[in-house]
């Protein structure tokens, strides 16, 4: 699914992990404060990433013709793929299944299973796909 990934441990890397998004902890519960803030910034990232890819659709639909669309001279199709995808770099967060997390209802599903427990962790890694 990826072709690599650094978790917020290692030391060795000078381009991925801390040395790209600063010290993160290398898990947390998630109804720590540290996880708290792992998950605000997680989820944050999947809104922008959506918004971003959805208005490069409309902008495409509004702007191009069919034929265009079509042919895929543009970066309109790879937006259109981003909207809908179930993994891969638009899709930041995991559910313990690896199944990309891609809407809040899904996100509050995964916390209210694990609510009663106090097993859920959040793990941040940094992933190149």
């Amino acid at each position: 699914m990826f072709d690599y990934y650094c978790t917020f441990d290692e030391e060795d890397t000078t381009v991925a992990g801390k040395a790209r998004w600063g010290d993160l902890p290398t898990a947390a519960p998630i109804n720590s404060e540290e996880g708290g803030e792992l998950l605000d910034r997680a989820w944050n990232a999947t809104k922008e990433e959506f918004q971003r890819n959805l208005d490069r659709v409309k902008e495409a639909l509004n702007e191009l013709s069919d034929e265009e669309l079509m042919r895929g001279e543009n970066l309109a199709r790879h937006a259109f793929h981003q909207v809908g995808a179930y993994e891969g770099p638009s899709v930041p967060m995991y559910d313990q299944h690896a199944m990309g997390i891609r809407h809040r209802d899904q996100l509050d599903r995964v916390l209210e299973e694990e609510e009663d427990s106090q097993t859920l962790w959040i793990v941040p890694a940094d992933v190149h796909f």
